[in-house]
């Protein structure tokens, strides 16, 4: 039974948070209406289409792609849970952390990520891009802190 629960959670995090992941990263280079390329292409999609050209199709799709797997993303802390209880594991440091930083995440993704590319597809010329950039990043850190914690279990008996 835990090998399954484990398996679940790993294979949950993997399909449903990666494309999260990449999602909210692209969405920022395509959020925009302007006719020019964003500063700087980038090589691993430098021959994607610039927001002028069919970038808000792409943005939309980001957007979409971010909320679907936002909600299939809720069976990893399901599957956590279940399987740090039937581990007995609910009160070890590692764990507590875990479920706070993965609340966080949450958080940040529901309340601040999805509604700013909402905004930034409402309103195309004013949406604040860079701060959306950074939101990103810091969703993304925080899923990286859970991982390692995941990986190495600080005070685990």
């Amino acid at each position: 039974m835990e090998n399954l629960l484990l398996a679940a959670h790993v294979v949950a995090g993997i399909l449903f948070v990666g494309p999260i992941a990449v999602a909210t990263s692209l969405f920022p280079r395509f959020g925009s209406t302007r006719s020019d390329p964003m500063p700087g292409p980038i090589p691993a999609i430098s021959s994607a289409p610039s927001a002028g050209e069919g970038g808000v199709s792409v943005a939309r799709f980001l957007h979409r792609t971010t909320r679907v797997y936002a909600l299939l993303a809720l069976a990893v802390p399901a599957f956590g849970l279940v399987l740090a209880a039937v581990q007995g594991r609910l009160t070890e440091i590692w764990v507590v952390a875990a479920m706070v930083l993965t609340a966080v995440a949450g958080a940040i993704l529901a309340l601040r990520i999805v509604p700013a590319q909402r905004d930034a597809l409402m309103a195309p010329g004013r949406a604040d891009l860079k701060g959306l950039r950074i939101l990103t990043g810091v969703f993304n850190l925080v899923w990286v802190v859970v991982v390692v914690l995941m990986i190495v279990r600080p005070g685990a008996r």
